[in-house]
C-alpha cells in the first residue's frame, strides 16, 4: 500500500509540542488505483456482507426485488398503456416497461446506497486507512443481484406474451456498465456532498423520484419531439433505457445513435468528475463522521 506520510508538530496548551505521524493516500490518480486493485478482497466483502444484511430475517426474501418492479409495471402499464394510450412500438406494453424498470432501478438503488456509503461505513473510517472509493463502488455490486432478479422476471414475462427476443440481448452487459458509471458517478458527488451536509441525504430519494418521471420508463423516447431529443439524451439514463429496449426488441425499434452518444458522454464526464471530487473531499471524511 502506497501511501504518504508527514510529522505534524501539535503545540500543546502549556506550550510543548509533541510531533503526530499523518497518513495519506499518495495523491497520484495512478497510484491511487493501483490501491483500488490491492482492496479488491475489501469490495467483495463488503457487497457480500451487504447481501446478506439486505436478505437476512425477511418474510419474502429475494421477493422483494420483485414486487417493487412488477408494482411499478402495472402503474406504468394501466396510467401509460391503457388510459394515455401511447405507443407501445410493437411489444406488449408490459415488456416496453419492464425492459426500462430494470436499467432504471439498478441505476436509482445504485446511486442510493452509493450517496449513503460514506456514512454507512463510518466506523471504518475513523479507524484505518483504504482507500474510500471502496465504499461507495462496493456498495454498487449489491444491486447486481437484484438486476439478475427482475432478469429472470422479464424472461418469464417474455414467455407468457410469447416475445423471442432479438440477438442483440447480448450486448445488455455494455449499457448496463454506462448506467453502473453514471450510478457511481452522481453516487460520488452525493455521497461526498452528504458528508458534510447531513440534511442533503433527505433530498436524495426525491431527486431519484424526479430521475424516474423525467426518463422514458413508462413511455419510449420516440415520443419526444424530434428537436428536443438531443437535449432530453442529457439525461445519461435515456441512452440506457434506449439501449436496453434496441436490446431486447431489435430492429422493431431503433436506436437513436445521437442521442446514446450523448448519454454516453454525460455518464464519463459525470464519473470522472464525481471521482476527482470524492477524492478531494475524503481527506476531510474523518473530521466531519
Amino acid at each position: 500500500m502506497k501511501v504518504r506520510s508527514t510529522l505534524r508538530k501539535v503545540i500543546m496548551g502549556d506550550g510543548h509540542g509533541e510531533f503526530d505521524i499523518v497518513i495519506e493516500p499518495n495523491k497520484t490518480t495512478v497510484d491511487y488505483f493501483r490501491e483500488l486493485i490491492k482492496f479488491r478482497e475489501l469490495f467483495f466483502f463488503l457487497a457480500w456482507r451487504d447481501i446478506i444484511v439486505r436478505y437476512k430475517q425477511t418474510v419474502v426474501g429475494v421477493a422483494w426485488s420483485l414486487i417493487r418492479p412488477f408494482l411499478s409495471m402495472i402503474v406504468f402499464t394501466v396510467v401509460f398503456g391503457k388510459i394515455a394510450k401511447l405507443p407501445s412500438e410493437g411489444v406488449p406494453y408490459p415488456i416496453l416497461v419492464f425492459s426500462a424498470l430494470i436499467p432504471w432501478q439498478y441505476f436509482a438503488n445504485a446511486l442510493q446506497r452509493t450517496a449513503g456509503s460514506v456514512l454507512g461505513g463510518g466506523g471504518m473510517i475513523n479507524k484505518i486507512y483504504f482507500p474510500r472509493l471502496v465504499l461507495p463502488i462496493s456498495a454498487v455490486i449489491v444491486n447486481a443481484v437484484d438486476t439478475l432478479i427482475s432478469f429472470a422476471l422479464l424472461c418469464l414475462l417474455m414467455l407468457i406474451y410469447g416475445f423471442m427476443p432479438s440477438p442483440l440481448i447480448i450486448l445488455l452487459p455494455f449499457f448496463v456498465m454506462v448506467a453502473t458509471l453514471a450510478a457511481m458517478g452522481v453516487g460520488f458527488w452525493f455521497a461526498a456532498i452528504g458528508v458534510r451536509y447531513r440534511d442533503f441525504n433527505h433530498i436524495v430519494p426525491f431527486i431519484v423520484q424526479f430521475g424516474l418521471y423525467a426518463s422514458p420508463v413508462g413511455f419510449s423516447s420516440s415520443i419526444i419531439p424530434e428537436r428536443w431529443r438531443l437535449i432530453y439524451s442529457l439525461n445519461p439514463m435515456v441512452g440506457v433505457i434506449d439501449g436496453f429496449r434496441w436490446c431486447i426488441q431489435g430492429t422493431s425499434v431503433s436506436l437513436y445513435i445521437p442521442g446514446f452518444i450523448i448519454s454516453l458522454i454525460a455518464s464519463s464526464v459525470i464519473f470522472y468528475y464525481g471521482q476527482k471530487f470524492f477524492r478531494k473531499m475524503e481527506r476531510s471524511f474523518a473530521d466531519y463522521i
